[in-house]
């Protein structure tokens, strides 16, 4: 039978109007005159061409960790690149890469349906595989870091496609290279992960090991899964149902005289010693402790479940969030001398990094 001929892939891409409300997780209304969505490599040279008359270019994964005003000026490109692949099975190693336009939970679950275990951990971020070397996400004492192989970014001024690795990413507590490079400098196209052969579990956070017991004494990797999606459900809001961006402000690292002397004045402290010898706070509950939790200023407010989360209780926009943020800052500043340094991408204008 003759082969049919393929399609030669669309490499244009033509701007558009488009509201953005549900393409942010804090469910802020913004718009944006100037819209694409990235559905192919091919049209990596057409976004560089756009990008050239544009004064800035948002790079837009799943909205999750994103504050955005009621308008976006400059150009917005969603990137959309779909596909996950098993790229190598070394005797240490499962080798995987995926789509940066992937879902980032959705990848979680088919790793873990597939029996290419060490992503469990991080299961029910919201956001997107791209988005995630960007803030180098981390929950329950697992970072993307630790997973990480490399990834394939387009540059956008100088047009061409760079292979990255750990070093070159500069990855560091949700921090990374693309959070300081130019604004739109950048576009991850796909992500390369090493999963651990043979796989140990990682049950060193309070939450996992008080539910250890129910989970025998070998905890296989899809246990660890569903206690963590137990976990982050019965503690974070759903985005679809209320907007958030998850947690909010980072945990503060101190050092160990500053925890020492934290603990003395403040005996409930919560604190996690780090291999540094430095020591990361629990931002929620000094946020908690400033009697913030469920607590409203305008139409944003204090998740009551949980303080590190920042929530839209409808019709907030940028400047009600930040608003918040910033009277939370000045009480945990005033109270224990910790300045909370916010998680998510706020942004202004041309100097506002890509989320």
């Amino acid at each position: 039978m003759p082969d049919i001929p393929q399609a030669p892939p669309d490499t244009s891409l033509t701007p558009t109007a488009r509201d953005l409300t549900t393409l942010n997780t804090l469910g802020l209304q913004s718009r944006a005159p100037a819209f694409v969505c990235l559905r192919s490599p091919a049209q990596l040279p057409a976004l560089s061409d756009l990008a050239d008359r544009y004064a800035s270019l948002l790079v837009l994964g799943g909205g999750s960790n994103l504050v955005l005003p009621p308008q976006v000026e400059g150009l917005v490109a969603q990137v959309a690149l779909a596909g996950v692949r098993l790229v190598e099975a070394r005797p240490n190693a499962w080798i995987i890469e995926a789509g940066a336009g992937e879902n980032w939970h959705g990848f979680v679950s088919a790793c873990v349906a597939n029996g290419w275990d060490g992503l469990e951990n991080l299961a029910l971020i919201p956001g997107t595989v791209g988005a995630a070397p960007v803030q180098n996400i981390g929950a329950y004492g697992v970072e993307l870091a630790d997973r990480f192989l490399g990834l394939t970014a387009w540059n956008v001024r100088q047009r061409r496609l760079v292979d990255m690795d750990a070093a070159a990413c500069r990855y560091a507590y949700r921090d990374s290279i693309f959070k300081h490079d130019a604004p739109g400098a950048w576009v991850i196209i796909s992500v390369r992960f090493a999963l651990p052969r043979p796989w140990r579990p990682v049950l060193d956070y309070p939450d996992l090991q008080r539910q250890a017991a129910s989970m025998g004494p070998a905890p296989s990797a899809r246990d660890i899964y569903e206690a963590v999606c137990s976990i982050r459900r019965a503690k974070l809001p759903d985005p679809t149902v209320i907007g958030n961006a998850g947690s909010f402000f980072k945990n503060p690292l101190v050092d160990a005289a500053t925890r020492n002397a934290l603990a003395e004045r403040h005996p409930g402290l919560v604190s996690y010693a780090q291999p540094d010898g430095r020591f990361k706070l629990a931002a929620g509950w000094l946020i908690d402790q400033c009697g913030w939790k469920g607590r409203q200023l305008g139409a944003a407010g204090v998740h009551d479940r949980q303080a590190l989360v920042l929530v839209n209780r409808g019709g907030a926009t940028a400047s009600d969030v930040m608003g918040l943020a910033a009277a939370i800052q000045r009480d945990v500043a005033q109270r224990y001398g910790v300045q909370l340094e916010p998680e998510p991408v706020v942004w202004r204008d041309a100097r506002a990094p890509g989320a």
